[in-house]
């Protein structure tokens, strides 16, 4: 069911196979132009906002499934709960918010736009993460990771805050930009060298780093009502790959 009755368009999703909740859903961005939409009731319907290439702000309500926001290029997602895989698969601009967590492959070879995810992600986030032409794609994860974080990563941004653990715990994800060729990861906390995947490594924070790491910041407190400058006070680690060719020698005679 749908109201009309105010400038946002209310739909319920209670019931609705994935295909219908998607079909709805486009036709009041690309057929009616809808410029503001709220889903309630979301119980994993996949594929939301797949494709979307308008300017339209959907809020939803509930934990969307796989491959929310994947192909979009310009809508802002307001996940207000969980979401689950895949998010941002292959996302060319636009934005998502969750609040709450994010599941594995979040950012999928995303080459635009922004995720912000307010608490912890799962396995693989950002992998195969890439630039392109005048884009370039960020996350920001307000908790930790886990593994193979930014695995074959080319371009962008990957900051993780580590704000899910308590004082004195560090990040436990391994093999940390495995494959990494082109980006750069920011990680707030601490880092043991065996944690980080071969070909990547620590260099030190530019006047241009802590300018960008305190604009995300700043912006992912706003979105979450946190405290940017207390988490400014933390200490960040910089990553890049060491090589833009980590398995040049594997195929080479």
């Amino acid at each position: 069911m749908a109201s009309m009755e105010t400038a946002t368009l209310e739909i319920d999703a209670t019931g609705l196979h994935y295909r219908q909740l998607n079909t709805q859903l486009r036709e009041a961005v690309n057929r009616d132009g809808i410029p503001s939409i709220a889903i309630h009731n979301v119980y994993g319907q996949r594929y939301l906002g797949t494709d979307l290439h308008q300017p339209v702000e959907i809020h939803i309500h509930g934990t969307p499934g796989n491959d929310l926001g994947s192909f979009m290029d310009g809508p802002r997602i307001v996940v207000h709960g969980n979401a689950q895989d895949g998010c941002g698969n292959t996302m060319n601009e636009g934005e998502v918010i969750i609040h709450g967590r994010a599941g594995d492959v979040t950012g999928h070879s995303m080459r635009g736009g922004k995720i912000w995810v307010r608490d912890d992600v799962g396995y693989r986030v950002g992998i195969h993460m890439k630039a392109y032409q005048d884009k370039r794609p960020i996350i920001i994860i307000g908790g930790t990771a886990q593994h193979f974080l930014g695995e074959y990563m080319a371009g962008g941004v990957l900051m993780v805050l580590g704000l899910s653990l308590r004082p004195g715990e560090h990040h436990t994800a391994s093999y940390i930009g495995t494959g990494m060729h082109g980006g750069t990861m920011y990680i707030r906390g601490e880092l043991a060298d065996h944690q980080l995947g071969k070909g990547v490594g620590r260099v030190p924070l530019d006047e241009a780093d802590e300018h960008l790491i305190a604009d995300l910041v700043h912006r992912y407190a706003a979105h979450f009502d946190r405290d940017a400058a207390e988490i400014l006070d933390g200490s960040f680690i910089k990553l890049v790959p060491l090589s833009l060719r980590p398995y040049g020698r594997l195929y080479a005679y």
